[in-house]
């Protein structure tokens, strides 16, 4: 990483790293607990590393911890054009009714329809600028919705690994890329902070802690690179979330928030702003909008340039999340959706 180059934390490349291939993680570590863990801690500006199954060490009393409870979607399948070529589609949220965003592999017209297996037939209705399709689903002429959708493609797809793992899933992901407390499908992604949680350590932080859950819907979108120059001109994605009963009450009385991944931290403080529990959630976190109710963070270590390191740096300051990523390469941590953490407390 250059440290010599002048930072502004409004730019874009400011927010760039340099990564060996091979501390990107291609496969969980067994048992998951067993990660490594970075811990800043920033009352006393100190790093310590760290295992996920001494997290509780670290954690400070009088805390609300909130998990996202999101489920993962086989959401890529494999199939045909109407020409007769193969596609691909990824399968990325429900809008409205039988209206849904995916991502379709070459080049399609509004109009055309490609094929898959079980009788599944889309129509393409229209190509949005940010490479998204809006389409409707079939299956033997009949329009279908949301959950049936669901089922059929968990049925005959595949789950989506990230680009960068560069490898087709196997029957193992169908575990290891689901945290142990998923519950409503609907995510392209998981929330990659939370597969680290052995039964064993989720049991402990139960019994010692209040802990919530709550939904965001994880979109193809949170791995999309900001190209803008000046990162406030990136036009960031929404995803649906939803807040239940407890989980706002949980929000509303907790002296400390512990948000678990970037996703709960992205829900709660979009919550702190509007009051609303349910909807689409743009929240784009960085040293210009700083969180005002998440305290502390529990997050994997994100792609240079994404959103996501961004977020990082509304709660520490661009220097020093540039500073941590760089001892998290030169200490050989591991990268990304499979790899370590770190807590900032």
């Amino acid at each position: 990483m250059t440290m010599n180059k002048i930072l502004d934390p409004l730019k874009t490349d400011s927010y760039d790293y340099s990564l060996p291939q091979e501390q990107i993680a291609t496969k969980p570590l067994y048992p998951a607990d067993k990660a490594k863990l970075l811990v800043y801690n920033r009352a006393d500006n100190t790093i310590t590393h760290s295992t996920y199954e001494h997290l509780m060490d670290f954690l400070p009393d009088d805390l609300s911890i909130f998990l996202n409870d999101t489920k993962v979607i086989k959401a890529r399948i494999y199939g045909k054009k109407d020409t007769g070529g193969k596609t691909e589609l990824l399968f990325n949220k429900h809008v409205f009714m039988d209206r849904f965003l995916v991502m379709i592999k070459g080049k399609v017209n509004p109009g055309s329809r490609l094929y898959f297996d079980k009788d599944l037939e889309v129509e393409v209705l229209e190509l949005n600028e940010d490479g998204t399709r809006l389409v409707k689903f079939y299956q033997n002429s009949k329009t279908l919705d949301f959950i049936t959708v669901i089922n059929i493609l968990n049925d005959i797809g595949h789950l989506p690994l990230p680009h960068y793992m560069n490898r087709e899933d196997v029957e193992k992901d169908n575990q290891d890329y689901q945290t142990l407390f998923a519950k409503n499908y609907g995510a392209v992604a998981a929330p990659t902070a939370s597969l680290h949680f052995t039964e064993e350590l989720l049991e402990k932080m139960t019994n010692k802690y209040k802990v919530n859950y709550l939904t965001l819907h994880v979109g193809a979108g949170t791995f999309k690179p900001v190209d803008a120059e000046d990162i406030l001109d990136h036009p960031m994605h929404s995803e649906y979330f939803e807040i239940g009963i407890d989980a706002k009450l949980g929000i509303d009385k907790a002296s400390k928030v512990l948000a678990v991944g970037t996703t709960v931290t992205r829900t709660i403080e979009y919550y702190a702003r509007t009051n609303m529990i349910q909807g689409e959630c743009d929240l784009f976190l960085n040293t210009s909008n700083k969180p005002i109710k998440v305290d502390h963070l529990l997050t994997n270590f994100h792609l240079p340039k994404s959103t996501l390191i961004m977020l990082i740096a509304s709660f520490v300051g661009l220097e020093k999340t540039l500073e941590i990523y760089d001892i998290a390469v030169k200490e050989k941590y591991r990268f990304f959706s499979y790899g370590d953490g770190m807590l900032i407390i």
